[in-house]
């Protein structure tokens, strides 16, 4: 098979009606036709190739959602580079640590985020800083501007030979050890999971996609949109930043939108929105969800109000296919509490801490095969090992089957918080906040929250003497911490509840301050 196909099926192999066609659109207007992307990918991937990028190499990518995400992407992937897609929202410590850890050669970012990387120049590895202008910030002088990327040549990629099993991007995902581990995505990966959604939608390429996440993330870009996007349709890509629902429906009427991806948050937005009734949303056609369950009365009202509509829920994890398991909308009122069944081509396990699979009606961990499996973590082996095992992706989730074949969801083995359809891993916040120094114990729990469905809450236990406040803690966090990792809350406590054996029994934190 050719490796290449997925980016010169979406560019060279269509005909020239499906040339002039929109591939990509903004939410303000701008777009990009198929020939658009296939001849400015190009332009960007001999740029590459001219300033020492070859096969293997890693180019990070820390944008904003704009045209020049999708076109960088599909240029590192012709000239077999490795594209590191990196959160915008990270903190300078935390890039500091994705960059060194992936030996990013090449980074692309837009101009305001420049102050997030000057504290770090001097202790990475990147060689060339490429910079994308944005919100009238000044490049800086010890980066390169984006002028460079699109005076490259427009001509085809010289051919280079790629195997299935390269990778062709990294996705860092929050650590359970209190360091992010990058996912690797090959190109067989990134084909196959496409190919999966096409299969279970029925994808023509007569859709228009939108997605409302930002692009860093697999549920914006491999989600729904690129299997529109090697089908011959359309995307709609709307701004990363400044969530606004009652713009988010004006784009789904003004494009003719008839696929989205709202987080179950989005959808609550939606349906508290006092101007609701001005939409009919009559081009659209399915919502599909994920990260959390969609609340029953959600379901109820949706249906109410846009009874042509689907809700499709989906269940999934960056390195374990993102969407493995999908709740069909007509199954939505009858098996709501489940997230469906397998996709095609997946299977999924219910095992036991031995790996054994366990019976219908039993819980434990779930695992998944597919030919959309991440191929394991870049640079950890130990952490490969752990939770790719024969093929099976362990996810840390449990799980259970019941006697018609529908999956639910029943905890988190992995200590994870989700919120605002971000994992937040509870490991992470704790290593930084022990750091501080009037911190004795430190507990991180979620906690129910009307907006995001779940914050974090910080429970602490200080040294003797101390005078720590709730304000302290944020701050502290904050140097270190993304802004959505960050406690949203912090409770002092004399004591922490431990088992016998000393681990702490965070269940019953819970029950206390939810």
């Amino acid at each position: 098979m050719d490796v290449g196909f997925i980016t010169r099926k979406m560019a060279n192999d269509l005909n020239p009606l499906n040339q002039r066609k929109i591939a990509i659109r903004e939410e303000t207007g701008n777009s990009w036709t198929y020939s658009d992307l296939h001849h400015i990918s190009n332009a960007y991937a001999n740029k590459l190739c001219e300033i020492g990028v070859r096969k293997g190499d890693r180019v990070g990518i820390l944008l904003y959602n704009c045209l020049e995400y999708f076109g960088l992407y599909f240029a590192i992937a012709k000239i077999g580079a490795v594209a590191v897609r990196l959160n915008f929202r990270l903190s300078s410590a935390e890039l500091e640590y994705a960059l060194n850890d992936s030996q990013t050669k090449i980074l692309c970012f837009h101009s305001n985020l420049s102050q997030k990387l000057e504290s770090v120049l001097h202790q990475v590895s990147v060689e060339h800083f490429i910079c994308l202008e944005n919100s009238k910030k000044v490049i800086p002088s010890w980066s390169k501007p984006w002028s460079i990327l699109t005076s490259g040549s427009a001509d085809e990629v010289e051919v280079i030979h790629i195997k299935q099993n390269d990778p062709v991007m990294l996705m860092y995902t929050s650590g359970t050890t209190g360091r992010p581990k990058g996912a690797i995505w090959t190109h067989d990966t990134t084909f196959w999971f496409s190919a999966i959604q096409v299969l279970k939608w029925k994808f023509t390429g007569e859709e228009i996609g939108m997605t409302t996440g930002p692009l860093y993330h697999v549920g914006a870009m491999e989600d729904i949109a690129l299997p529109i996007l090697m089908m011959g349709g359309s995307v709609i890509i709307t701004k990363s930043q400044g969530f606004e629902i009652g713009r988010i429906l004006s784009v789904i009427e003004r494009e003719n939108v008839t696929d989205c991806f709202l987080f179950p948050f989005m959808i609550y937005e939606m349906l508290n929105y006092p101007e609701l009734d001005k939409y009919q949303l009559k081009s659209l056609k399915t919502i599909y969800s994920g990260g959390d369950p969609l609340m029953p009365w959600a379901l109820e009202q949706l249906n109410k109000k846009f009874p042509h509509l689907g809700v499709v829920q989906v269940y999934g994890l960056t390195e374990g296919q993102p969407i493995a398991a999908a709740l069909d909308s007509e199954d939505a009122f009858t098996k709501g509490h489940t997230v469906g069944k397998p996709m095609p081509l997946t299977e999924i396990n219910i095992i036991d801490d031995n790996g054994m699979p366990l019976p219908i009606g039993e819980i434990g961990e779930i695992a998944i095969k597919s030919p959309g499996v991440s191929e394991g973590y870049w640079r950890k082996p130990d952490a490969t090992m752990e939770t790719f095992v024969n093929g099976w992706c362990k996810t840390g989730d449990l799980g259970v089957f019941d006697q018609d074949g529908y999956l639910s969801i029943v905890g988190r083995k992995k200590d994870m918080i989700r919120s605002g359809g971000e994992n937040i891993y509870a490991a992470e916040i704790e290593d930084i906040i022990y750091r501080h120094q009037d911190v004795k114990e430190v507990s991180i729990i979620g906690i129910p929250d009307p907006k995001y469905i779940e914050a974090v809450c910080a429970v602490i236990i200080k040294k003797e003497g101390s005078n720590l406040t709730e304000e302290d803690v944020i701050d502290f966090c904050k140097q270190y911490l993304a802004s959505y990792k960050k406690p949203r809350e912090v409770r002092f406590v004399d004591e922490i509840p431990r088992t016998p054996s000393g681990k702490v029994q965070k269940y019953i934190l819970r029950n206390q301050f939810s």
